[in-house]
């Protein structure tokens, strides 16, 4: 089941930010003031040592929550990636950069997955001049993303997010106006900086 609960506090029960809200809001300005400071009562206190089982699913949650899947979902994944000759992380970060939804987000094109994510299920926008409304759509290399219509840009949060002139694109997507393409395989880099992939990878291997 995907996550409903307060977003902030799931940020800082993992200690860092997911980005479930949006950069610039007050909210988001509340949670990186707290970020370090566990949700709860009693705080940093009354901590219980985590087993290794334990760090393992923490990791496989973080993931989850990241890019907003289940965790059927992310086994689905993994198994994709297993089958594959390689690095299993890597591969399985393949199959969560190349979700619709995340390409969306990548591109600047929403602020948050979940927003990117509407989008996409509302019909919003186009893999190569088609509309495509699932979410986790593998986007495959030298796919044209752009908006369904006109209209769609002019949607609030979504204008301020294309007009955002801070967005770093990932060197395997390429983006002019409001029309993106992802121009080659997605690397582990961007996941790696924030999951211990091995740790997800010996979680679903049992």
């Amino acid at each position: 089941m995907r996550q409903t609960g307060p977003k902030n506090r799931i940020a800082r029960k993992e200690g860092i930010d997911l980005g479930l809200k949006t950069p610039g809001t007050k909210t988001h300005a509340n949670l990186l003031k707290k970020i370090n400071v566990p949700p709860g009562q009693h705080g940093t206190s009354r901590r219980r040592k985590v087993s290794e089982r334990g760090k393992q699913l923490h990791e496989a949650q973080r993931l989850k929550y990241i890019f907003g899947t289940n965790m059927s979902q992310m086994k689905s994944y993994f198994k994709r990636a297993v089958k594959k000759t390689g690095n299993t992380g890597f591969f399985l970060s393949q199959f969560l950069e190349r979700r619709l939804d995340n390409i969306v987000y990548r591109l600047g094109f929403a602020p948050t997955r979940a927003s990117a994510r509407q989008l996409v299920n509302h019909g919003h926008m186009k893999i190569n001049d088609k509309k495509v409304d699932i979410a986790s759509y593998q986007v495959k290399k030298m796919d044209i993303i752009s908006f369904a219509d006109e209209k769609s840009t002019k949607i609030p949060a979504i204008e301020k997010s294309i007009s955002n002139k801070d967005i770093i694109l990932p060197s395997w997507l390429e983006r002019k106006g409001v029309v993106g393409k992802m121009i080659s395989e997605p690397t582990s880099d961007l996941i790696e900086k924030q999951i211990l992939l091995r740790l997800v990878i010996e979680y679903f291997s049992r």
